[in-house]
């Protein structure tokens, strides 16, 4: 049984005030948590930061991964960067295709019908893990004030060239209506619902995602086993419990949320 994963942690972006700090730390600190407690070769992790973490060589990873897995492999995709969102112009409502934003996100976005099509490819009794901790939507970015350093790690579309919606909270998420859980292959553990932000914060003297932080977090302190239900559930308290505005969210078959995390 083979384990792959793919990483990735986007820090530099176009324009000084898009930056992030914690994004390749995230990426580091999952491709360490794999390596060290769940059986994953250090030479089986692909590692994308910064400049190397184009949207080709994202799909590219991901994808190579995906077609090499066979049953009772077990691969894994982190990513850790801003999200934002594209208008679908095609329809008679208001509505958005939620999209990742690459190294070269001036340029091109990772949708997420991108993803999910290749998803789909995913072989019977493969065993694949997303996690994303990015924002999919949301208004304006801008750090909280009176507090440590926390940024929400979401790029408005109009500061990459792209149309942006009058009121996003009343728009659809096109993922939601398009791809049910009962159809996903996957088990995607994401940062925050759609109306809200993940956030890049300074925690215990470093920069990570609030949510990668407390997820490794719940990780170690269960012993490195636990189910993605099991896990979900302390994250959110521990995300509360900190004072982030924001709620991960699981999504995937109900058998696939009972699983061992990573197995």
């Amino acid at each position: 049984m083979a384990k792959m994963a793919v990483c990735v942690g986007i820090n530099d972006y176009p324009g000084s005030s898009n930056d992030l700090k914690g994004c390749i730390n995230d990426a580091k600190a999952w491709a360490e948590l794999l390596e060290s407690h769940y059986g994953f070769e250090k030479s089986s992790i692909t590692m994308l930061t910064n400049a190397k973490a184009t949207k080709a060589n994202i799909l590219e990873a991901v994808g190579k991964m995906v077609e090499g897995a066979v049953s009772g492999d077990t691969i894994v995709f982190t990513n850790s960067s801003h999200g934002t969102y594209l208008e679908d112009t095609s329809g008679d409502e208001e509505a958005y295709d939620e999209a990742m934003c690459p190294y070269d996100c001036s340029e091109t976005l990772i949708l997420d019908d991108e993803l999910r099509e290749m998803f789909s490819k995913v072989k019977r009794g493969v065993h694949l893990t997303v996690i994303s901790d990015s924002c999919h939507s949301g208004s304006v970015t801008r750090l909280i004030e009176g507090k440590e350093y926390r940024k929400p790690r979401f790029l408005s579309p109009d500061s990459i060239g792209r149309a942006t919606i009058e009121n996003i909270y009343k728009a659809k998420s096109n993922r939601k209506s398009k791809h049910p859980q009962s159809g996903m292959k996957d088990v995607l553990i994401s940062g925050c619902t759609s109306d809200e932000y993940s956030y890049d914060a300074s925690i215990g003297g470093k920069y990570h995602g609030a949510m990668t932080y407390y997820a490794i977090e719940a990780i170690v302190e269960s012993g490195y086993s636990l189910t993605y239900s099991e896990l979900h559930k302390l994250l959110q308290e521990k995300i509360k419990e900190a004072g982030y505005p924001q709620t991960p969210q699981l999504e995937g078959k109900k058998a696939n949320k009972g699983r061992k995390v990573f197995e």
